[in-house]
């Protein structure tokens, strides 16, 4: 068996294109997203080309992080900064975790939520807060398997 080299790193203007390839793919076919895209208020391409612009211009509300092997892009997903009053710290909000089709079940996104904690730990972050479909299954085992805890809450959203 081969083994795979990977790298993860926060998008910079020069990985755009694959960190919008990625996130295209996965908010146009995902059907867990899709199930619940109007509640988000899903504006399409140009709403994912203008969060791209604002990672980049604000960095102090967040960033995609990337995993590659060698130059291609295999997994993204998408950090939020937030203050926790019940923590008194840092926190971030994870969501669109991704990994290329075809490409599940490889050890990629374990490799991308390991380089992910390491790099928030670097920043003093002290809580990741995620969500996943209530029909998603294999999304919530991948999450418990990587240290993540299940909260008796239900997410909701309002789009104003």
């Amino acid at each position: 068996m081969t083994r795979m080299s990977l790298s993860a790193r926060a998008m910079t203007e020069a990985e755009v294109e694959d960190a919008y390839g990625l996130l295209r793919a996965f908010l146009s076919s995902d059907r867990h997203y899709l199930d619940s895209r109007l509640a988000y208020g899903d504006g399409g391409e140009c709403a994912l080309r203008n969060a791209l612009a604002l990672f980049l211009s604000r960095p102090e509300l967040g960033f995609v992080w990337l995993v590659y092997e060698s130059e291609v892009a295999v997994a993204c997903c998408v950090v939020c900064y937030a203050i926790s009053s019940s923590a008194g710290a840092i926190v971030v909000k994870l969501d669109d975790v991704s990994v290329t089709p075809g490409r599940e079940g490889q050890g990629i996104g374990t490799v991308l939520i390991n380089s992910l904690k390491a790099e928030l730990r670097s920043r003093a972050v002290r809580r990741i807060d995620t969500s996943c479909h209530l029909d998603n299954a294999r999304a919530r085992a991948f999450y418990l398997r990587h240290g993540f805890r299940r909260l008796n809450e239900e997410r909701l959203a309002h789009v104003l």
